[in-house]
């Protein structure tokens, strides 16, 4: 579709694109520092010993009880918090492939708008989630629908040619960068307005449940759809031209590097509460606080590298930037003493992700056919989420069972592994010119 459209109809679609994606991720981004005064406060609101939170809990101490150094109860909400941090990545793995498969066979924009409903519905349920059941549901809900990303992925490959597709995922992960540096602050502060006494977090959930109807009338009415209707031209020489494209890095390539990749990074993130709080700032009256500090200065640091220099970097050179800047963070992460170190650290973590996710869906993109791009680029988030979701599980393990300073080696341990296959495995693909 690239080739059919001139500059001025690529250009207002992806004002669209930009938009919708940074209105979604905005309200996504809410409930992220909320969730230990969320599950506070459904643990206060029910402290029967067989409620549905409370036996959670229960099993995740008998978890936290097999660990060699002792755990201090007030870690249990983060725990709680983590897991079903994990569960929501892990519904997202699930289904993530069934909705890129859904947008090649009935479009882009059904399958965005398809996914927009699931979206509504799970964070009305947020709003009315005067119990942590229904809280639960709307999390659920949320991670089986959540395809947004992917389908603007996959939109914004269809409306650039090859020799674009860099600077354009680049755009989509600026998106995420902006959200993540504004939207946890803007959660908070609505967070401290209660206009239900029922649901203290409602301010939040309706200003969230406001942002995302908006997005979705706003894509309704703007946004066409983007897949090719079918294949033009000589269909011997494309096939042939496809073929040589799908074998410059294989799909199941990248799938691996994005779980393997993920796997300690997501593991990293989840840890960095731990960190600040046991090792650096023991005593601090509202460690939540410097974390959100650190988050923001990650994700401003972040946004200015992909809107200034990631946009302008070939994809393979914006991987292999983003995990060796990853690898040198962990291994910072395990002796850091003092406040400089860890935002010494932060740089490389905000470069990280700036870079490794962008260029893989770069890669990707690059690799699939016009008739099966979100499929192939619904593999590769899949695959992504796998490693998300048990990232924090095994990380926090390693972390409570062999220490601080163990843990993070094996993680930079790991990530050399993955420096290895990229700088190893990987090969920049041919990129044509292309004149508009």
């Amino acid at each position: 579709m690239a080739s059919q459209l001139d500059p001025a109809q690529r250009k207002s679609i992806l004002r669209v694109l930009f938009t919708s994606l940074l209105l979604d991720l905005i309200s996504f981004t809410f409930i992220l520092p909320l969730f230990p005064s969320l599950l506070a406060f459904y643990r206060a609101l029910d402290d029967r010993p067989n409620s549905l939170l409370n036996s959670i809990l229960h099993y995740l101490n008998a978890y936290k009880e097999s660990f060699a150094i002792p755990i201090s109860s007030k870690y249990d909400i983060v725990l709680l918090g983590g897991a079903l941090g994990s569960l929501f990545s892990l519904l997202q793995a699930i289904a993530s492939p069934l909705i890129g498969r859904a947008s090649d066979k009935y479009g882009r924009r059904t399958a965005l708008l398809w996914s927009m409903c699931g979206n509504i519905a799970s964070v009305a349920l947020w709003c009315a989630a005067v119990d942590f059941r229904t809280f639960l549901w709307s999390r659920v809900v949320g991670g089986l629908s959540e395809g947004n990303v992917q389908l603007a992925t996959a939109i914004a490959a269809d409306v650039s040619d090859e020799s674009q597709r860099g600077s354009t995922m680049a755009m989509v992960g600026a998106c995420f960068s902006i959200a993540f540096t504004f939207g946890p602050a803007l959660g908070a502060w609505l967070a401290s307005i209660t206009t239900f006494s029922a649901n203290p977090f409602a301010t939040a959930a309706g200003f969230s449940l406001f942002l995302v109807l908006v997005e979705t009338v706003y894509l309704y009415f703007r946004l066409p759809e983007t897949k090719p209707a079918g294949e033009v031209g000589d269909k011997k020489g494309k096939a042939s031209a496809v073929e040589a494209k799908r074998h410059t890095n294989a799909p199941y390539l990248l799938n691996a590097i994005h779980f393997l990749f993920l796997l300690p990074f997501s593991g990293m993130e989840f840890s960095l509460p731990f960190l600040i709080t046991s090792v650096l700032y023991p005593g601090h009256p509202s460690p939540s606080k410097l974390n959100g500090r650190l988050l923001g200065f990650v994700g401003l640091i972040a946004s200015i590298l992909q809107g200034a220099v990631v946009r302008r970097m070939a994809a393979l050179t914006v991987v292999k930037t983003g995990v060796v800047s990853c690898t040198i963070a962990f291994f910072i992460l395990s002796k850091v003493q003092s406040t400089g170190q860890l935002y010494a650290a932060g740089t490389l973590l905000a470069i990280t992700s700036a870079t490794v996710v962008t260029g893989l869906n770069s890669l990707g993109s690059l690799e699939a056919k016009e008739s099966n791009r979100g499929e192939v680029l619904g593999a590769l988030r899949s695959w992504g989420q796998f490693g998300r979701a048990l990232g924090p599980i095994v990380f926090c393990s390693m972390f409570w069972w062999l220490g601080r300073e163990t843990a993070y080696q094996i993680g930079g341990a790991c990530m050399l592994g993955v420096v290895a296959i990229v700088f190893g495995g990987l090969r920049a693909p041919v990129i044509a010119n292309h004149v508009t």
